[in-house]
């Protein structure tokens, strides 16, 4: 997250509010407004009973823990403007892609065929 100078013009921000969660807290944006207006992205999410079935099939199994998933994927910086929260210290926005955009899973699950692009077409 990067803080929005003071000379920089600012269009667009959504509330913010700080959650705490384990001791530690975070800023959270209410993306609600801004999916209305985003065009769908309809790339396929695998459906789990697919996926159990596949699972159940297999001699091995692997696991990966994408802790943090969607804050691996960076934010373009012309889509940054739209991600900008403001909280009583100031106005910040996404490097990252934050949680409760409407497009986040679909660009994460593109991202992940991606890059097991080889392991999924083996099976």
């Amino acid at each position: 997250m990067r803080k929005v100078g003071h000379n920089e013009e600012v269009e667009i921000t959504t509330p913010a509010i700080v959650a705490w969660h384990n001791g530690k807290s975070r800023m959270v944006g209410d993306f609600r407004a801004l999916n209305t207006y985003t065009v769908p992205d309809r790339y396929p999410i695998p459906k789990i009973q697919i996926s159990l079935t596949q699972i159940s099939q297999a001699v091995y199994i692997a696991t990966m823990d994408a802790v943090k998933g969607f804050h691996q994927n960076v934010v373009t910086p012309r889509a940054r403007k739209y991600l900008r929260i403001i909280v009583h210290c100031g106005v910040y926005e996404y490097l990252r892609i934050p949680f409760g955009i409407k497009n986040a899973p679909s660009h994460f699950q593109r991202v992940m065929n991606e890059i097991f692009l080889e392991e999924l077409s083996e099976g």
